[in-house]
């Protein structure tokens, strides 16, 4: 078993969660307020670490008697720290989420272990949607609702009913997808306003009643591109969307789609190769 590490500044933490989301072995880790964090990927052979090294600096070296399960188990994958809200935790073990209360007792704390291709939270298109859902919660006085269009692990709707959302609806494409969220739905528990289930943004509808307040849709930009006119009538007057999932370079092409839609552009993020936005039909 092999070793590639590095120490990187806080701020390029977005930038390496993209460099190693397909590494199976990468481990990103930092303490509470830490300025630095240290980036590790194990691997079976030597070559494979030195290719690292040789591409992006750091240091290599070979480890003896590792549990290579034990070493990228999700107990040691630290927390997804959402503004001053919300803790998650790709661990499911109670003595694990018990510690996290106690750290962060003013915290919402939330488990998403990663399944299949689904993960945590941790890409920076989720982790960005989740800190401006965080922040369009906190400006909301009113009860709100909530549509969560493309949920994946279903991580965005639990967030958001456990911010203040009186209500959720929640749905995928992926019929895998949906199983993945109702699990993590049992986990976490606290979603009885939550409706989940399967369908196709081109072909589904909002039920009568149905338009939220917030509605937030991580998907790819070529399908937001042509999706904006069915995303509209799920919005109530004056509703916000927070969309995810656009690379840099497609930005413009998928902000103007938005807007030729009926859409004003309130706000754009912009981490590692990824855009988010937050829009508004008002």
């Amino acid at each position: 078993m092999w070793l590639w590490h590095k120490i990187v500044p806080r701020h390029e933490e977005a930038k390496w969660q993209d460099i190693t989301v397909n590494m199976p072995g990468a481990v990103l880790s930092a303490e509470f307020n830490a300025q630095k964090v240290r980036v590790e990927v194990y691997t079976e052979t030597a070559e494979e670490a030195f290719v690292l090294q040789a591409c992006y600096g750091g240091t290599t070296e070979q480890l003896k008697d590792v549990d290579w399960v034990a070493a990228t188990a999700p107990e040691n994958t630290p927390p997804l720290l959402i503004r001053d809200k919300i803790v998650i935790s790709a661990s499911d073990q109670p003595e694990v989420l018990e510690d996290l209360r106690h750290k962060y007792p003013h915290r919402i704390i939330l488990t998403f272990p990663a399944e299949m291709a689904f993960g945590t939270g941790n890409h920076a298109t989720t982790s960005t949607c989740l800190r401006m859902l965080c922040d369009e919660a906190k400006n909301r006085k009113d009860p709100w609702t909530l549509t969560d269009i493309g949920c994946g692990t279903g991580v965005l709707a639990l967030a958001g009913l456990r911010l203040g959302a009186a209500s959720a609806v929640s749905f995928d494409f992926d019929p895998k997808a949906v199983e993945v969220a109702e699990r993590n739905i049992i986990r976490n528990g606290g979603a009885d306003n939550l409706k989940l289930f399967q369908a196709d943004i081109f072909e589904w509808q909002p039920a009568r009643g149905e338009r939220a307040d917030v509605v937030l849709a991580n998907l790819f930009s070529t399908v937001l591109q042509k999706a904006f006119p069915r995303i509209l009538p799920a919005m109530k007057p004056g509703a916000v969307l927070i969309i995810s999932g656009i690379l840099n370079t497609q930005a413009e092409e998928t902000l103007a789609a938005a807007e030729a839609a009926g859409l004003r552009t309130l706000k754009v993020v912009s981490r590692g190769k990824w855009t988010t936005a937050k829009l508004t039909n008002a």
